[in-house]
């Protein structure tokens, strides 16, 4: 009987197919193979691109055991995707990141680390967003405000 892994990392991705590859290669792997001794999942969810991206993450998922893939039908949004891994997730703890490498890997471990004390719920907020609208940095002072209660 398998065990259940540790950490499930939910990632959507929507024509993607420019840079998939190189984020779960480069990025993602080392730092999740680190950070939990290798008992981890990967869920990809294509949310319907219409590019390379589902041919890419069949690939993907092809080359290792951990990694799933869901195929939506058609593009249904992020927020749709997001929930459809989170629901076919198996590990003791998930992480969402964005498959475009605004979410980096390198914090994967922190947010074990803060989870292992006994977090329930950790949100990482972005610290600088100097070349932002006015509207997307009032956004990220909320979010900074919200998370912190």
């Amino acid at each position: 009987m398998k065990s259940e892994p540790l950490l499930s990392v939910v990632i959507p991705a929507y024509n993607e197919a420019r840079g998939i590859g190189t984020f779960h290669e480069e990025l993602l792997v080392p730092h999740l193979t680190q950070a939990t001794n290798g008992s981890y999942e990967i869920l990809y969810i294509n949310d319907g691109s219409s590019d390379d991206s589902l041919q890419i993450l069949t690939d993907i998922a092809a080359s290792d055991t951990r990694i799933k893939l869901i195929s939506l039908s058609r593009n249904f949004g992020k927020e749709i995707a997001t929930s459809a891994g989170i629901k076919y997730a198996t590990g003791k703890a998930v992480i969402i990141m964005d498959s475009d490498g605004q979410h980096p890997p390198e914090l994967i471990s922190d947010f074990i680390t803060k989870w292992r004390e006994g977090a329930q719920v950790i949100v990482g907020v972005r610290g600088s967003n100097q070349n932002e609208g006015a509207i997307k940095n009032w956004g990220q002072r909320c979010s900074t405000v919200c998370s912190t209660v």
